[in-house]
């Protein structure tokens, strides 16, 4: 009988949303089980930092590795992954653009630590007291990771081999990418396990080639058409910037797109597609009517860039990576 193959899962800044989505595969899981060992898990078993280490270098055929990189922590588990790793996977919106704790990017860390300790309406702190990175403990020193200056893509500290995008990604996804393992038939360094198209190729919605937005308004407040396309209506959809494959689910069960999946190949940047899909359909004769239309547009930053903006085009104002090196 062949050797089994070796998975890993490693999570870091991330909600649990990705390892709830591998469970979810259901009974492919005991197939799972019979072509390959998990021998690296900590969210599902009592799996400790010693227990990697231990791997030797190359010993996991494929690793996993779900969330942004957000703290030193982080940065240490990536390249401990990298480096245990054959086959390193960036796994989900977070882990391939940053996703939501890349949103903080907006900030410093330090104004990000002063709106979570200081000022949310549900925290008391009149002393302003904080996290201590160190503390000497009678049972010994104890530690903290410490966070990094931004919140990064998994790509951005180590080299990928494929991405499986989506916030969770799917299990048709998931189950094709294992199954190209077991075939030894996985494509190209570099490919995202998804639909090559927009999202907006598989939306069954209608749609127009005319300009017909004059007011953006927020999907829970207005009762949409469900036969017509949502941008259309005037609520923010992700659509024309987001990679399909996910058979335009949200949109189906008559949410907007979110972008989770990232952009097509041909989209360098989801906010500067979506601004200009919003200016293809916005009619304003003069900037004044342009603008009044858009501060419609509730977190257009949130909406544009709700799972990508580590790896956008605008950067990050406050500065290069300065730290999280080993």
């Amino acid at each position: 009988m062949p050797e089994k193959f070796k998975f890993a899962f490693m999570p870091s800044a991330s909600c649990g949303g990705c390892e709830i989505a591998v469970v979810d595969i259901d009974e492919v899981i005991l197939k799972v089980a019979e072509l390959a060992d998990i021998v690296y898990w900590p969210t599902a078993l009592d799996f400790k930092d010693k227990d990697l280490e231990a791997i030797p270098d190359g010993g996991i055929t494929v690793g996993f590795f779900n969330g942004a990189v957000r703290n030193d922590h982080d940065v240490h588990h990536a390249k401990q992954m990298r480096r245990k790793s054959q086959v390193l996977v960036s796994f989900g919106a977070c882990a391939q653009m940053g996703g939501i704790p890349s949103l903080g990017n907006f900030w410093t860390t330090e104004e990000l630590a002063h709106r979570m300790y200081d000022t949310v309406p549900s925290v008391v702190n009149p002393d302003g007291t904080r996290p201590q990175l160190k503390y000497d403990a009678p049972e010994g020193e104890l530690t903290l990771p410490r966070a990094m200056d931004r919140a990064y893509a998994l790509d951005q500290v180590v080299d990928v081999d494929y991405y499986l995008p989506g916030c969770p990604p799917q299990v048709k996804w998931i189950v094709a990418a294992v199954e190209a393992v077991a075939k030894g038939e996985l494509p190209p360094k570099g490919t995202v396990i998804a639909g090559t198209k927009a999202v907006c190729d598989e939306c069954p919605r209608e749609r127009s080639e005319e300009k017909q937005v004059t007011e953006f308004k927020r999907i829970h407040l207005v009762e949409n058409d469900p036969e017509k396309c949502l941008l259309e209506q005037g609520i923010m959809c992700c659509g024309p910037a987001t990679r399909d494959g996910c058979e335009a689910a949200c949109v189906v069960a008559g949410q907007a797109c979110r972008g989770c999946f990232g952009p097509t190949d041909n989209v360098n940047d989801m906010g500067a597609k979506l601004a200009s899909a919003i200016a293809s359909i916005v009619i304003a004769d003069t900037q004044a009517e342009a603008d009044k239309i858009l501060d419609k547009l509730d977190d257009p930053a949130g909406y544009f860039y709700r799972f990508g903006l580590a790896r956008s085009m605008l950067g990050v104002q406050r500065g290069e990576r300065k730290d999280g090196d080993e």
